[in-house]
């Protein structure tokens, strides 16, 4: 059946393919797609070109299809990573680790190794040794799941 289907298009089921694809990459977010669809339209204008010969069988195509979809889409992910560009803030969004290097004041004694201390106009959630409130303290990390920093006496 697959291959009366596959003899029936003949190449262009590859373009109808690739088209149809190209079509799903604009409809969903990402840029996945796009790749396996450059893959089939490859594939496409190389059956256009040699259809007729004995070794191009539909499992040769589908085997040829799933590599060249495998190559494209590494080749596609090295493209969107090269193209990355460092912020000249990168820690813009990062509240906690702006903090880092901080000299502060406990507002709350550290017990169990938890207390609070007061930077700018917020209080912090802070784990460390125990400490009385009042101590000097730096600020040496900060957990960005929790909003917690992490600090040491001076």
């Amino acid at each position: 059946m697959i291959d009366r289907i596959f003899f029936e298009l003949g190449p262009w089921n590859w373009m109808v393919l690739g088209f149809v694809l190209l079509v799903m990459e604009l409809i969903t977010p990402g840029a996945f797609m796009l790749w396996i669809g450059i893959a089939a339209l490859i594939i496409g204008a190389l059956s256009l070109a040699i259809w007729d010969a004995a070794i191009w069988t539909w499992q040769v195509q589908v085997l040829a299809f799933l590599v060249l979809s495998v190559i494209s889409a590494v080749i596609g992910k090295t493209l969107a990573s090269s193209r990355r560009t460092l912020s000249d803030q990168p820690l813009l969004n990062r509240r906690g680790q702006q903090l880092i290097g901080r000299m502060a004041t406990l507002a709350e004694p550290i017990k169990d190794g938890r207390g609070r201390v007061k930077l700018g106009d917020t209080l912090w959630r802070v784990s460390g040794p125990d400490l009385p409130a009042g101590t000097q303290v730096r600020v040496t990390g900060a957990a960005d799941t929790d909003l917690e920093l992490t600090v040491e006496a001076v």
